[in-house]
């Protein structure tokens, strides 16, 4: 029986050109990483990322194994996520929080998942991210509880609506209260 957690090398996003958007590479500790090879270096980590989106920069497909690496991806407008994990992974745990990532972020941007809209909202992105892989081990895998940890709080609960009537009832109020306090003098 396989009592370790469900972990995750790497996330991705990068361009329909190829360029990095975004990238977090984790090395949890205590998991047995013997038969891949650690992206450790920049060079290392450019490399695998040309490499990957060689092979899958046409949609069509979700997963793939690249360099003794499983990448679990998924297209959007001009932008491609990625999961990295070791092939010895679970690929369906993989391909649910891709999927549960890539549904917060949608929530989050209002469906304009794209290039600029998410170097625009970086910070709402990466707490997303965080919510979803923490130090390497998927921690959440429902896009609605994401999105609802992550979003902004409204700054003030109690909305207050102005209209015609309400500033006709405070002018009534203020010339009342005027005349009460020029009949006292």
């Amino acid at each position: 029986m396989n009592l370790s957690l469900y972990t995750v090398t790497a996330f991705l996003i990068i361009d329909t050109d190829g360029h990095r958007v975004l990238a977090k590479y984790y090395h949890p500790k205590g998991h047995p990483n013997g038969e891949t090879k650690k992206l450790t270096t920049l060079k290392e980590q450019r490399a695998f990322e040309k490499g990957l989106f060689q092979k899958t920069k046409k949609a069509g497909g979700d997963i793939i194994l690249y360099d003794s690496h499983l990448a679990v991806y998924k297209h959007s407008l001009d932008l491609i996520f990625y999961i990295i994990g070791d092939p010895s992974e679970n690929e369906l745990m993989l391909h649910s929080a891709l999927v549960a990532f890539s549904d917060a972020v949608h929530m989050l941007l209002r469906n304009q998942v794209e290039k600029r809209g998410v170097l625009e909202n970086l910070d709402l992105v990466l707490l997303c991210l965080d919510e979803t892989i923490d130090d390497g081990i998927i921690v959440e895998t429902d896009s609605t509880t994401i999105a609802s940890r992550v979003s902004r709080p409204k700054a003030d609960t109690t909305d207050i609506v102005i209209n015609e009537q309400t500033l006709l009832s405070a002018y009534q109020t203020v010339k009342e209260k005027m005349q009460q306090r020029i009949g006292q003098l």
